[in-house]
């Protein structure tokens, strides 16, 4: 897999510009800071870029994952015709795969000036289609999403997206505080 080409797209709708995706690449740490200080991304995610530095280390974390082929994670970004790469507005991962096995696990976020126009959903179908063709021939058959039970706007993607609630998880502490919520989405639906 090259994590260098890969390039997804959504086309754009009435009300908002096509996406693409994109692996990320040491360019991006400096917009990366800016969208990690919106304290309700901070609240979601795992891993936060707080400087330049963490921010830099992360995206090196990303390309790695190309490398080792089990985890792909691809930039989002608005298409504008005067920004030919586009704006950055999010993050979709594919992540936990492993040749043979037959289920790895999707995640997203958007920042916070691009909530509420449908970026989430959009990139979540792409990198879904993508991830079922890309990975049939090694057994993928089912995804999963994973987001913390008061995380509503995460509950509503899922399922806009086919990603049906299939299972509740524990709260773990410290990392998982609250309980979760599993979706799920079996290949061809």
């Amino acid at each position: 897999m090259d994590g260098i080409t890969t390039r997804l797209t959504a086309a754009a709708t009435a009300s908002a510009p096509a996406l693409l995706l994109r692996p990320w690449r040491p360019a991006d740490a400096a917009d990366l800071v800016d969208l990690h200080r919106d304290e309700a991304l901070r609240r979601w995610v795992s891993a936060v870029a707080h400087d330049r530095a963490s921010a830099a280390r992360w995206v090196r974390d990303q390309q790695r994952g190309w490398e080792a082929g089990n985890r792909f994670a691809f930039a989002v970004s608005e298409v504008h015709e005067h920004i030919p790469e586009g704006e950055l507005v999010g993050h979709a991962v594919l992540k936990n795969v492993a040749h043979g096995a037959s289920s790895a696990e999707v995640g997203y976020w958007t920042a916070a000036h691009a909530r509420g126009r449908g970026v989430a959903p959009r990139a979540l179908r792409a990198l879904t289609d993508w991830a079922f063709t890309t990975f049939a021939g090694g057994g993928l058959t089912r995804l999963e999403l994973l987001h913390q039970a008061d995380n509503t706007a995460s509950c509503r993607v899922a399922r806009k997206c086919g990603y049906e609630l299939s299972s509740l998880r524990p709260a773990a502490p410290p990392d998982f505080p609250l309980q979760g919520h599993v979706h799920a989405r079996a290949r061809g639906l």
